[in-house]
């Protein structure tokens, strides 16, 4: 049994019963809609995904915020106690101030405790791309792997998960601060869907914009089709902002061509939806490079 623990927090849009299944401890970031504010826990237990949409659909605005120092004092020090070591594995610190929050709950905890071992990975993923980086390592730790060999294993590793991604209303990014200003109210009236990814630090990066949903499944698929290492056989990941018939085509589209060997599909939970809102599709693998 690892002598350590494998911490995370919600942006990794794991189901719930997965992180279990994983034996992650999940850090709930928070969030405010409609005047009431809520936890981001992985299993919905305060807002669910289905009802946070149709809030947004509504035209309420969403607004988010970091784990603070404070939090991550309230989940980490029970570890600490019981003896174990912690593997953070945190949001981009591209997009929130979690990571940098971490590093600074670790450097006050490690005068408290000593003879402990606290390590902070700022993943520069988000949504299922930090939780496919999860889900690998807790593979490699269940394989044997010491708190130092997983550190650098995901320090290496979060450089080749590839995040491609679509929104249906390109506002929610902009609103967001998630995107430079452009005529994205244009592009939703014209059905121009962007085609985006998360680069190697963490930001959001436009690629191409196409026309109409259909176009941008298959943009997706393409990209995945070009860029995927090793080619088939992988664990896929594909999150979605509540449209999940349009991520059953898309799974349905990658198991065609990638042949992958899991392909897992989960809500966008709050937190990423607020910047990324509803219609959006991303897909998650491993590549040579993001």
């Amino acid at each position: 049994m690892a002598g350590y623990v494998i911490l995370t927090d919600s942006s990794c849009d794991l189901p719930a019963d997965l992180a279990e299944e994983l034996k992650l401890q999940v850090i709930p970031l928070t969030f405010s809609v409609g005047g009431e504010s809520y936890r981001n826990y992985l299993d919905g237990r305060e807002i669910s995904t289905e009802y946070f949409y149709a809030l947004l659909r509504q035209g309420r605005t969403a607004y988010t915020s970091a784990v603070n120092v404070e939090t991550f004092r309230t989940y980490m020090e029970p570890i600490l106690t019981a003896g174990a070591d912690i593997l953070f594995l945190s949001f981009s610190s591209a997009l929130s101030g979690t990571f940098q929050n971490s590093l600074a709950a670790a450097s006050m905890l490690a005068q408290q405790y000593p003879e402990r071992a606290i390590r902070c990975v700022d993943t520069r993923c988000a949504s299922l791309g930090q939780g496919l980086l999860a889900y690998l390592a807790a593979e490699r730790r269940d394989e044997g792997a010491s708190l130092d060999e997983l550190t650098a294993f995901a320090e290496e590793r979060s450089r080749h998960i590839c995040h491609w991604f679509t929104v249906d209303d390109p506002r929610y990014l902009k609103r967001g601060g998630r995107a430079a200003p452009d005529n994205s109210a244009v592009g939703a009236r014209l059905h121009v869907e962007p085609i985006l990814r998360v680069d190697e630090y963490g930001c959001l990066v436009g690629a191409e914009k196409v026309r109409g949903r259909k176009a941008a499944m298959r943009a997706l698929v393409d990209k995945a089709e070009a860029t995927a290492s090793p080619a088939f056989g992988q664990t896929v990941f594909i999150s979605h902002g509540d449209c999940p018939g349009d991520a059953g085509i898309l799974a349905d589209m990658v198991r065609a061509r990638l042949r992958p060997r899991r392909v897992t599909v989960n809500p966008v939970g709050p937190v990423i939806g607020a910047h990324s809102g509803p219609g959006t599709l991303a897909l998650f693998f491993l590549g040579e490079k993001r």
